[in-house]
């Protein structure tokens, strides 16, 4: 697996990081640990956790896995969103749905929309984002307690714009968790759409910078900030099949050029991933996935030279040819 610096923490980790997005949501404790080690034992080194993430389980699932691997792993976790009430209810929950789902498992998707739905309603308005030096304060007690650490390489102010970040104190306070050595780096995960406002008003912050980025984005400068990037595939992977699907002439001519077939998408899967690898070389790109070959398949885009060029020449088509597809237009 390539490695890379970890921004400015002095460390370095895998190019491919693992998002613990579905961690303890439709899977349960052991089914996610075994996840979690799965992706070890591709090679990936960093893993991307938040509060929220699993109904408010994942960080203690992923502190449990950590207990063995620590010293060779780094890893993301945020502040600024408050994991759900009523977790204890979920846990319940799951343990009921889990029997369901194997004995019926057309019955998931409904079952995970209505958790889905049932989380943002537990989760009071007032509480989703709030940016203040004696929250962020609680909020890095309890991930690193529930991480079972003692620092967190890179800490995240989730989903946060720069209208938020109006709390002098705040700032001082990540200076000095950083001072401390509770925190290797802090920065702003957050919507593509707010980057540029946050460099230009609160550029104290973006030392380092988490967004989404695919063969759909433009190509972003090297150097500072450093930057994680995530969404290379998942929906922006369907568009792109769709949109070559109903132009098989350009499909075969794109294929043709690229020497691969981009009708199969397990191929066009990898150099889509491998895409956002080449075009962002000081950056670690994220992906997340429930299954074992896929973590297997994805983790081997890392070391595969062989579709350098490919993956490459595929984003340059995408930026010259299909300026106009939906996706791209929203971006």
């Amino acid at each position: 697996m390539q490695t890379i610096p970890l921004g400015k923490t002095a460390r370095t980790t895998s190019r491919l990081g693992f998002g613990c997005s579905t961690l303890m949501g439709s899977l349960g404790r052991r089914a996610s640990l075994a996840v979690l080690e799965t992706a070890y034992d591709a090679g990936i080194r960093h893993f991307d956790v938040a509060p929220m993430y699993g109904y408010g389980e994942a960080e203690s699932c992923l502190g449990e896995f950590l207990a063995k691997h620590r010293s060779d792993t780094t890893v993301t976790t945020k502040y600024g969103i408050a994991p759900p009430k009523g977790r204890s209810l979920f846990r319940v929950a799951r343990s009921i749905a889990g029997p369901i789902i194997r004995q019926f498992p057309a019955a998931k998707n409904r079952l995970a929309a209505a958790a889905k739905v049932a989380a943002q309603a537990s989760a009071q308005p007032a509480e989703r984002k709030s940016f203040t030096a004696e929250k962020a304060r609680l909020s890095l007690e309890s991930s690193l307690a529930a991480l079972r650490t003692d620092h967190i390489d890179i800490w995240l102010l989730h989903e946060a714009t720069a209208d938020d970040l109006n709390d002098d104190s705040l700032l001082r306070f990540l200076e000095d968790s950083v001072a401390q050595g509770k925190v290797g780096a802090f920065g702003v995960g957050s919507d593509h759409l707010q980057i540029n406002d946050l460099l230009t008003r609160r550029p104290a912050y973006c030392s380092v910078l988490q967004y989404e980025w695919s063969v759909f984005d433009p190509a972003i400068p090297q150097g500072t900030p450093f930057r994680i990037h995530h969404r290379a595939l998942s929906a922006r992977l369907q568009t792109l099949r769709e949109t070559l699907a109903a132009q098989p002439e350009k499909r075969s001519r794109w294929s043709h050029e690229i020497g691969l077939d981009l009708s199969d998408g397990a191929t066009l899967s990898k150099l889509m991933l491998k895409a956002a690898l080449v075009m962002n070389p000081e950056s670690v790109i994220l992906f997340s996935s429930k299954q074992s070959p896929r973590i297997h398949a994805n983790a081997a885009v890392s070391d595969d030279a062989a579709i350098e060029n490919p993956a490459r020449r595929l984003y340059q088509l995408v930026q010259t040819d299909l300026a106009s597809i939906p996706d791209r237009q929203q971006r």
